[in-house]
């Protein structure tokens, strides 16, 4: 009998065992910086890192991390020192590790002119040519891409979605201007994420990176007041629309208009820019989410802030309460900021929705009326709550705080984008493909292309956004080439104890210190020593082994001998066929053979370590170990 092997029918396959790099929006090498950690080579993990997105550092902070969701050392299980499966491990930290690669080797650590040298002159070394590599990379800058004849293109909204389309139209040869309200560049990166998440700092490097490349950035000026939408149309060869969705929404509660009764992005803005705003001592916010909690937390921060400091306008707070109609385990924040929220004092009230804000004869806030929820989801898992009016109490306070969702502000169409038309009010439609509008030469980037949604969603639609314009202008269109290379790699080894590594915890600022000073950070990050346990712990899912049927004599020492049981040795007749085994088979055994006469490997890539277990074992040297790497490079048609 000869074996088949049908765990590998082609290079799609091994690069989509690297999850880390498929779930994230810009394809960033995650595996690639996280190995590049554990080897002690911290500038090489900066780059790779950063080479697709120009938010890396900030990413590093505030990502809400779909690389981890995806990783697949939270889907291998877990076997204790006597070898018992005791469950399944837990995810790399891999947003932790990308902050302490830009924290050592990034715009915080090093100088602007410095890191685009390196960016520009950068080449992954696990690629199996390098030098070919290198020249595609290479000819991409130098040319431009075909330049843009520096064609100015203007963009309205200075966030992650705008900021990143000017990122990669100046590397294509445009002259992006960008124009923002705020009197700062960011958008909600500087006006609507706390600093204590997130460094106001290194926001201002991270920007200064993208300015160098030739970016102009004009903050305080308004579209459609300082500036008309039509004026750029005229005066620009494309128009992106990237102003996010910063408007909060409210909840249209009986006595929800009037004094103390505000939206929660309006909150955050007015702690971020220094700006008075009335808050009582008694706070209530209403919301589920991260945002909601950024919200509770900042004010919470108020109660042991010193008089001297900008937010003492909050100094009288006592008391910040935050309720959700989702029970704790249905409630859409992340479980840190849930944690760190209850640390700090928030009181949590879950199961309860709001009916209306209750006044006085003054119209000062007296209190919040709710209700209970019983139920939020339908079976469908849509939003349909249910509640029971029978079940109601009322929330004395003197302030609410709505956090329940955001909506764009897109009135400056009025002075020039009539021919912008409307899927619904204040969101323009928009082709999913292109990112265009029903107006010749616009396009939009960021919330206004997909809704509210990560941080690096936003960067994946402005670069998306940038690459339309391209073709919009230069008649050309850019196509994404992934180059995929396999390296043997004999002699393969992982560190010592490996698999059996816990998770390491991100070091936090304690509670009470925390609340020394609002912008305190809370996450301190993790040494060199930490990082780089932490990333050995990854099961680096571009090696795998490979196998040669021919050389196979049925032995079974690899399924003995592997700890996960990953590997399995079965008549060729148990193998769930599909159109792509059925050619297999008919290829190296021809047709209408009789299939219980053969056996296959079978191999379940979840519980695989890729510890090499079965190569050391293997008598006939059937098997080696093998790395896929996959790069992406801008082509031009």
């Amino acid at each position: 009998m000869q074996p088949l092997q049908v765990a590998v029918p082609g290079d799609g396959y091994h690069a989509g065992l690297i999850s880390c790099q498929q779930a994230c929006p810009v394809h960033t090498d995650a595996r690639g910086y996280v190995r590049a950690i554990a080897e002690g080579r911290f500038e090489d993990a900066y780059l790779i890192a950063r080479g697709p997105n120009p938010f890396a550092s900030i990413c590093g902070r505030i990502c809400g991390a779909p690389c981890e969701a995806a990783c697949r050392r939270g889907r291998v299980p877990r076997v204790d020192d006597d070898g018992q499966f005791v469950g399944v491990d837990r995810p790399i930290a891999i947003r932790a590790l990308k902050r302490f690669a830009c924290d050592v080797a990034g715009p915080e650590a090093r100088p602007t002119d410095a890191i685009l040298h390196d960016l520009h002159h950068y080449v992954p070394s696990v690629v199996a040519s390098p030098d070919e590599l290198a020249a595609l990379l290479r000819a991409g800058i130098d040319r431009r891409l075909m330049r843009g004849d520096a064609e100015r293109v203007a963009i309205i909204g200075a966030g992650p979605a705008g900021l990143s389309a000017a990122h990669d139209l100046a590397l294509c040869g445009f002259r992006p201007v960008v124009f923002e309200r705020e009197p700062v560049a960011a958008g909600m990166l500087s006006v609507g994420v706390p600093a204590y998440r997130l460094p106001r700092e290194l926001i201002a490097r991270e920007v200064a990176v993208i300015e160098a490349l030739g970016v102009e950035i004009r903050c305080g000026v308004e579209v459609g007041v300082d500036v008309t939408f039509a004026d750029l149309r005229r005066d620009f060869a494309a128009v992106i629309i990237a102003v996010g969705a910063k408007a909060s929404r409210g909840l249209g509660l009986p006595g929800e208009p009037g004094p103390r009764v505000y939206g929660g992005v309006d909150l955050l803005r007015a702690v971020a820019l220094g700006t008075s705003l009335d808050i009582g001592h008694d706070v209530v916010v209403v919301g589920g989410g991260n945002v909601a909690y950024d919200v509770a937390r900042t004010v919470v921060r108020q109660i042991a802030s010193d008089t001297a400091r900008t937010a003492a306008r909050l100094a009288g707070t006592t008391r910040v309460r935050l309720i959700s109609l989702e029970g704790l385990e249905e409630m859409p924040a992340d479980t840190v900021e849930i944690t760190e929220g209850d640390e700090e004092g928030v009181e949590r009230l879950n199961g309860w929705g709001p009916v209306a804000v209750v006044r006085d004869a003054q119209g000062r806030v007296k209190g919040l009326a709710v209700r209970r929820c019983l139920q939020v989801y339908d079976e469908a898992r849509r939003f349909a709550p249910v509640f029971d009016d029978g079940d109601r109490q009322m929330l004395g306070c003197d302030t609410v705080l709505l956090a329940v969702g955001q909506s764009p502000v897109t009135d400056f169409l009025a002075t020039g984008g009539s021919d912008v038309e409307m899927a619904r009010p204040g969101w323009p439609k928009v082709d999913p493909a292109t990112l265009a509008t029903t107006a010749p030469g616009v396009f939009v980037a960021g919330d206004l292309a997909h809704g509210t949604r990560l941080l690096i969603d936003a960067v994946a639609s402005g670069k998306a956004a940038a690459r339309a314009v391209y073709a919009h202008i230069t008649g050309h269109t850019l196509h994404a080439a992934s180059v995929t290379s396999h390296l043997p790699l004999p002699g393969y080894r992982r560190e010592r104890g490996y698999e059996s590594i816990r998770r390491q915890s991100v070091p936090l600022r304690e509670p009470d210190a925390r609340l020394e000073a609002p912008e305190a950070t809370v996450e301190l990050g993790f040494d060199a020593g930490q990082a780089m346990r932490e990333a050995s712990r990854c099961l680096d899912c571009g090696v795998t082994p490979v196998f040669d049927g021919t050389r196979c004599i049925l032995c079974g020492g690899c399924v003995d001998v592997c700890p996960t049981e990953c590997l399995k040795l079965v008549p060729l007749s148990e193998v769930a066929a599909t159109t792509e085994i059925d050619h297999l088979i008919a290829d190296a055994l021809g047709a209408g053979v009789d299939l219980h006469a053969h056996s296959a490997i079978v191999k379940d890539e979840d519980r695989c370590i890729r510890c090499a277990l079965c190569v050391m074992r293997c008598p006939t040297d059937a098997i080696q170990m093998e790395r896929v790497a996959v790069a992406t490079c801008w082509r031009v048609s």
